[in-house]
Parts: C-alpha cells; structure tokens; sequence
C-alpha cells in the first residue's frame, strides 16, 4: 500500500466532491501544478487508491434503481477469496469489513427487482459465505 501524504489526500478529498474535475480544476483549486496532479493522479490509479472514478445521482433520477445493504458472514480462511470475487461484481458499489457477527458490508444497487435477486443468489453461492442478511434502502431520511 502507497503512503499518501497530505497533497494526495487533498486530491482525493476534491475527487470525492467531483470525480469529473478536470487536472486542470484540480490544479487550480489545489494549488500545485498539473503535471503534479497528473503524476500524482496516476499513481494513485496505478497503487489501486483510486479503484475507478464514478458519478452521484439523484434519487430522483434513478427511480427504478434498488439499493440495498447486505450483511455478510464469511469462513474465516476463506475471507479474501471471497472479497476477491465480491469486488469483481458491478452491482457491489462498496464493500467494508466490520466487526461482530458480520464481517462484510455490501452496498447493492441493481436496475430492477429481477437483477436485485440475482445478485443475492450470486453471493450467497460463493465459496466461503456462511450466512447474510439484506436490507432493501426504501427512503433517504
């Protein structure tokens, strides 16, 4: 793992406001050069920091989209295989470990009821998931 230092966390900080800022933004806001946030911006993609840009929207705009957080429990000696192939599915937008009786946190978000229950079968079959509980988002409080 790379170490950041602050310059690097200031980049990633503006990102996560706006992952379509330009080099150009980026430098101007920040201060440093755009060969600075170019180099920089590369190998935080490079060391995988940066695992892919993405965009936010609105609730409103994606109102078919199902969200939904699953809890998962996994066989210990199994547990980076398991995140491995988790990683791999485009419907995890995020995946953390926690501690207690879970030990993944999955965030789901599929195009359609359809979609939603195929993803739930497909990790719940995968080698080293012992159990899981999901929970459907309905409302943004």
């Amino acid at each position: 793992m790379t170490e950041l230092n602050a310059t690097d966390r200031r980049i990633l900080s503006a990102l996560k406001k706006d992952s379509r800022a330009s080099v150009t933004t980026l430098a101007g806001q920040l201060s440093v050069s755009r060969a600075t946030i170019q180099t920089r911006m590369e190998r935080l993609v490079a060391t995988g920091t940066i695992r892919r840009f993405t965009i936010d929207v609105d609730a409103h705009g994606e109102a078919d989209v199902v969200n939904a957080v699953m809890l998962i429990e996994l066989q210990g000696n199994l547990a980076r295989s398991v995140v491995s192939v988790l990683r791999r599915m485009p419907e995890i937008v995020s995946l953390h470990t926690t501690n207690g009786t879970w030990d993944l946190v999955a965030q789901i978000e599929t195009a359609d009821l359809a979609g939603f229950d195929r993803v739930l079968r497909e990790v719940r079959e995968v080698s080293g998931v012992l159990n899981s509980e999901t929970c459907i988002l309905l409302n943004t409080a």
